[in-house]
């Protein structure tokens, strides 16, 4: 019996419409489509280092998704990323770093340096200050979401830049989404600690049992009320506490895009550490300010 074929697809980038009309910004969001990894449903695009991939194969990833991503004479190179740890710190960059910087933001008016974020859930962000040429890029999971790091790169973009909220446009890439995040109450107080409006984010569900719905009686007890509680699940909305707090920064609402696409449901186009167990790749939000060819004037 021959070997299963793998089926090629070509590699794919999502783009915001809203930053899509700057036409001196590099920008996209990668999906799972169109790589060289084999280990995650064969041709892959991995652009993590992970413990499963070939170093390799996650290189020409990366060089793949960097030539597409670039428009007919662009020359950005050099690209940044972070050791991410979950936190809000922001690094402006004047040049590539010669040592892997820590942090979860990046901040830059330089055109020709790419700046790279990785998710496999955690929530992407790209600004673009369209009147500063200016830029930054974000990975907000629920730590550095509590911590306000979208919000507080609106702040470092302004003081390094000068740029102002109503200037800067805002897409929100891929990530998981309430309808598959569950969070213990721990993280919920977390963010009650931190925002007045904390319970808006969050909803909760009963859990259901097919047999005890059927079958009431067999679950009667002794105590109040007769019978034994199911526990309640509770889920949080990433994408609307970074959108809220890009409006309490000043970002216009009208200026901030974000995609439908969850990654816990979409693991057919899309990498999620949560779904896939921990066993799976990485995606990028790449975004840079074009260094244009100059054209060579005629004799």
């Amino acid at each position: 019996m021959p070997a299963a074929s793998v089926r090629i697809r070509p590699l794919q980038i999502l783009r915001s419409e809203p930053l899509r009309l700057l036409p001196w910004l590099v920008h996209g969001f990668s999906t799972r489509l169109g790589g060289r990894s084999r280990p995650y449903d064969g041709n892959a695009l991995n652009l993590g280092f992970t413990s499963q991939d070939d170093r390799g194969a996650v290189e020409r990833n990366r060089a793949l998704f960097l030539r597409k991503l670039q428009p007919r004479g662009s020359q950005c190179s050099g690209l940044v990323i972070l050791r991410q740890i979950h936190s809000d710190i922001v690094h402006a960059i004047d040049d590539p770093p010669r040592h892997p910087l820590a942090g979860d933001g990046m901040i830059t008016n330089k055109p020709g340096i790419l700046l790279g974020i990785l998710t496999a859930d955690c929530i992407p962000i790209i600004l673009a200050d369209e009147k500063r040429r200016a830029i930054g890029v974000f990975h907000a999971g629920w730590r550095g979401t509590v911590k306000r790091i979208v919000q507080k790169g609106v702040g470092e973009m302004h003081r390094h830049f000068g740029s102002k909220p109503q200037d800067i446009r805002a897409a929100i890439g891929p990530g998981i989404h309430s309808c598959c995040y569950q969070v213990g109450p721990e993280i919920r107080e977390h963010f009650q600690s931190q925002f007045e409006y904390a319970d808006e984010l969050f909803r909760e569900e009963k859990s259901s049992d097919v047999v005890r719905d059927k079958y009431p009686l067999l679950f009667l007890t002794a105590r109040a009320p007769g019978h034994s509680e199911l526990p309640t699940s509770i889920f949080l909305d990433l994408i609307e506490a970074n959108r809220r707090q890009l409006l309490d920064a000043g970002v216009p609402e009208k200026k901030i895009s974000s995609s439908p696409l969850c990654t816990s449901c979409r693991t057919d186009i899309l990498f999620s550490h949560r779904a896939e167990h921990g066993a799976t790749g990485r995606m990028m939000a790449v975004a840079g300010i074009s260094g244009r060819r100059k054209k060579s004037s005629s004799a």
